[in-house]
């Protein structure tokens, strides 16, 4: 097979031919993250074992309550924390979502954050009728007969 072209044309395409170039540094950067990509997929895969969900599940009842900056015992309603995601604070009704050290508390119009405290402790603060309420409910913990604050 014979050509017969001009200024040089007579050779096979080049790299340089081409108006984009491929900068030797980003392939040399892609081809060694490729080579970690296994490993971060199995350590992501592996389950952390430090982490674990909290469950807040169970009845609270309210140790104390704080108004006006004074501290008076309580004994409001208790707070029911269910298992499905679900609680009861006299007679509101809603679900509630742990996020970090916070308890979400919602329904449909209203909405409320509890501050979780070592000890089985939740705090609820609040503007009420009195100005701001801050009430404190401790976990009441019952089994089989036995029945302690934890």
């Amino acid at each position: 097979m014979s050509c017969t072209c001009t200024n040089g044309q007579d050779r096979r395409p080049q790299l340089r031919d081409l108006d984009v170039e491929i900068p030797m540094g980003y392939v040399r950067v892609a081809l060694r993250l490729l080579r970690y990509l296994p490993l971060t997929a199995l350590l992501m895969a592996i389950p952390s074992s430090y982490a674990q969900t909290v469950d807040l599940s169970g009845r609270y009842q309210c140790a104390q309550a704080k108004m006006h900056g004074k501290v008076i015992p309580c004994n409001a309603a208790p707070l029911i924390l269910k298992n499905d995601g679900r609680f009861e604070l006299r007679g509101w009704e809603g679900s509630y979502l742990v996020n970090g050290q916070w308890v979400e508390l919602s329904d449909s119009l209203i909405k409320a954050k509890a501050r979780i405290e070592p000890g089985h402790k939740i705090v609820l603060r609040y503007y009420g009728k009195h100005g701001l309420v801050e009430m404190t409910y401790v976990r009441r913990v019952a089994e089989l007969g036995k029945t302690a604050l934890s």
